[in-house]
């Protein structure tokens, strides 16, 4: 009996991103798992074409509503959104209109569409890519949902691990972008440092998964190497560890529930290494608590929060806000907003509204 995986027609929304030209190298060298159909792209026309005729690829788009379009009109088994920020909202939504797969590493069209999504979604139909819930969706195979005691997510700590808030209040955008372990785009690495991503992916782990937000936690994992873990009612935690490499969730993602052979570099345990886990300071990086308060609050918060965030992260790197000034402003935003309808036409009205409550507030 020929157990080979079908080869898979995949659409990658963001291709010329980090995680859509890592999806591309992870194609490249699986030609007999997958077939590139279509190809977006957000601004960076010249890489697009050159990747369009690299993989034979008739179908490409630029921009978040010819994304949807392309979508709807491909016929794909896998759809890869690999779009940065929320914008990438549309283009999930017509993804699993189309019953295709979703391999999901844009996190904020899931966080601000929240119930939309879900309501979407047949079952199994999200795959995250993230490395930290594909770390969760693998260590589930393990027990049943109602063995699941906690999630715990892992954070490398950023640039900043271990500075006091104190320490914190000069920093610049370059160290800001100095992440020491991921290679990602300016708004992700930013995150990464605020630790707003780590905040983010709370709430995505509670929608993917539907582990309430006090039974997840996070700490904090300098090495990179376990990507996040599950702990079992019997006392049982069960990680997954890789060499950081996001090619292996990517892969992974795109062909769930199967492998890639040799997608990635396993790890040498002929060295001697060690792994360190600490507790999370909570004083200094505040975005993780406020990011569960903001998620049991649900509705429209969670888009106010991520909108808030990307006009706060774009003023710091022009030079017009302080590192601190990121977090203390979603914050703020987030205290003074009042909750919208839970539909699509809700969420894009709290993100205006956050995006603006946010400019003036950084104006002043």
């Amino acid at each position: 009996m020929d157990t080979t995986p079908a080869r898979r027609r995949v659409v990658i929304l963001g291709s010329t991103g980090s995680i859509g030209t890592q999806a591309l190298d992870v194609i490249a060298r699986n030609p007999d798992r997958f077939e590139v159909v279509g190809l977006t792209a957000g601004s960076n026309t010249a890489l697009l074409a050159e990747q369009a005729r690299a993989f034979d690829v008739h179908e490409t788009a630029l921009g978040a509503t010819d994304a949807e379009r392309l979508v709807r009109s491909v016929e794909a088994d896998v759809v890869l959104n690999g779009i940065t920020g929320s914008v990438g909202l549309g283009p999930t939504l017509a993804t699993l209109e189309t019953g295709a797969t979703l391999a999901l590493a844009n996190k904020e069209s899931l966080i601000v569409g929240g119930p939309l999504v879900q309501a979407a979604a047949a079952p199994g139909q999200i795959v995250p890519v993230d490395s930290e819930h594909s770390a969760i969706a693998q260590a589930l195979r393990s027990g049943a949902d109602t063995e699941v005691r906690r999630l715990v997510l892992t954070a490398s700590g950023g640039p900043f691990r271990g500075r006091s808030r104190a320490e914190l209040r000069d920093v610049t955008p370059a160290q800001a972008l100095a992440h020491p372990t991921w290679d990602m785009g300016l708004v992700v690495t930013t995150n990464s440092a605020t630790l707003v991503n780590k905040g983010l992916e709370v709430i995505e782990a509670h929608l993917l998964f539907g582990v309430p937000y006090d039974r997840i936690d996070v700490t904090v994992h300098a090495q990179s190497i376990v990507h996040s873990m599950v702990e079992f009612v019997d006392g049982s935690t069960m990680a997954q560890a890789s060499p950081p490499d996001m090619r292996l969730p990517i892969a992974l993602g795109m062909a769930w529930p199967h492998r890639v052979p040799e997608v990635g570099v396993p790890l040498d345990w002929t060295t001697a290494s060690t792994w360190t886990f600490e507790p999370l300071d909570t004083e200094a990086f505040g975005a993780v608590a406020l990011a569960k308060r903001v998620g049991e609050l649900g509705g429209t918060y969670p888009a106010v929060f991520n909108a808030a965030n990307e006009q706060a992260v774009a003023a710091f790197h022009a030079g017009a806000i302080g590192f601190l000034d990121i977090v203390d402003t979603v914050e703020r935003i987030v205290e003074t907003h009042t909750p919208g309808e839970s539909s699509l036409e809700g969420v894009l009205a709290a993100e205006r509204w956050a995006r603006e409550a946010a400019d003036r507030a950084l104006t002043r």
